[in-house]
């Protein structure tokens, strides 16, 4: 009797961890309770100040969260990665007065929004190179090029100032015009968000960001370029930066050596109260936009209510803890979740077939 083995019937598929479902059950969870906590903030200061939704309002929400949103996306994609960027302040400083001196020199806008992505992709390069080859940990790297590009800001701009009356007509009023509520730089914001998103989930660099951040052991030894994926993180944070530098200019049209002073902090904390856990490999830019949101829509609403804007740091404050918190409960869960779980089984049929 011979005995045949038929190895055609397909494998069972392993389905995805309970930690990862927790994850991003948890993920979803956040982003809507960040989403939930904004929308009733909004509702009780609208009751409390009835021209706050104005269309003036509205507009002036969505011009003060729009850099923050842009230099968060860019920072999302780093912070993915198991690292951070704290440059990103004195990138977008030397990069808002790089272009307004284009500006009040003469040369038109498209070259100066263009010069400030070209001097932040410069800076986010620099970060890369040695955080990815140079093996150096992120957060000292990052501290060293805010220091030093705030020092050769400080050397450049001295004591001069690029104020509106420097800038052509048309930039500044891009920076304050839109399509009813809706301002034009939001409108930048939002087309930059939204191909972010579409990258990290439909592209397999993107998808190599949270493997590389979940695990960047396992994403070596599964030939995932991890070099080149942290190098590319940091470059197009810089450019986004950048591209804030640009806006800003055009939105107050006040640039000095100060500018984006401390707003590092301000990023990070947008990023992990919008639910990019700061431990890496979870995380969305659009719950980044909408922590963005949430920490300037603050500085509006407190105003309107009356209360002092002292408050505004030490709310800020509350929330970042809050996410850091939630941040190491999902942690411990995910943990507990993976080590229930079975080790995942692969299973075929064999057959066996009279014969002569």
């Amino acid at each position: 009797m011979t005995v045949t083995t038929r190895d055609d019937t397909p494998v069972t598929e392993v389905p995805r961890s309970s930690g990862t479902r927790l994850v991003e059950r948890v993920l979803r969870m956040r982003e809507l309770a960040v989403l939930a906590v904004f929308l009733v903030m909004i509702a009780v200061t609208q009751a409390g100040n009835s021209e706050f939704l104005s269309e003036q309002g509205v507009k002036d929400l969505l011009l003060n969260a729009t850099i923050l949103v842009l230099v968060a996306t860019g920072q999302s994609l780093v912070v993915l990665t198991r690292n951070v960027d704290l440059s990103v302040g004195s990138t977008l400083g030397i990069s808002a007065f790089a272009a307004g001196t284009w500006l009040h020199g003469g040369g038109s806008a498209a070259v100066a929004v263009l010069l400030a992505v070209l001097l932040g992709t410069g800076a986010g390069l620099l970060n890369g190179l040695l955080v990815s080859l140079g093996q150096v940990p992120a957060l000292v790297v990052t501290l060293g090029t805010l220091y030093i590009v705030r020092g050769v800001d400080s050397l450049w701009v001295g004591s001069r100032q690029i104020t509106a009356a420097d800038l052509p007509d048309g930039f500044v009023d891009f920076g304050s015009g839109g399509i009813s509520a809706m301002p034009w730089p939001a409108l930048v914001a939002l087309a930059v968000l939204v191909a972010t998103g579409y990258c990290l989930k439909h592209f397999g660099g993107g998808r190599e960001l949270y493997a590389l951040g979940s695990s960047p052991e396992a994403a070596r030894l599964a030939g995932i370029p991890v070099r080149r994926r942290i190098l590319t993180a940091y470059t197009v944070c810089g450019a986004l930066a950048g591209l804030a530098g640009a806006m800003y200019l055009a939105r107050f049209g006040n640039v000095d050596s100060g500018t984006g002073t401390g707003y590092e902090l301000t990023v990070v904390s947008a990023v992990v109260v919008g639910g990019v856990a700061f431990t890496g490999g979870s995380g969305s830019v659009y719950g980044a936009a909408l922590g963005a949101l949430l920490l300037t829509s603050v500085n509006s609403v407190l105003p309107a209510l009356g209360v002092s804007s002292v408050w505004v740091l030490a709310i800020n404050g509350v929330l970042l803890l809050l996410a850091i918190a939630a941040d190491r409960i999902v942690a411990l869960r995910v943990a507990a979740a993976l080590k229930k779980k079975p080790a995942p089984r692969r299973t075929a049929m064999a057959k066996e077939k009279p014969g002569a």
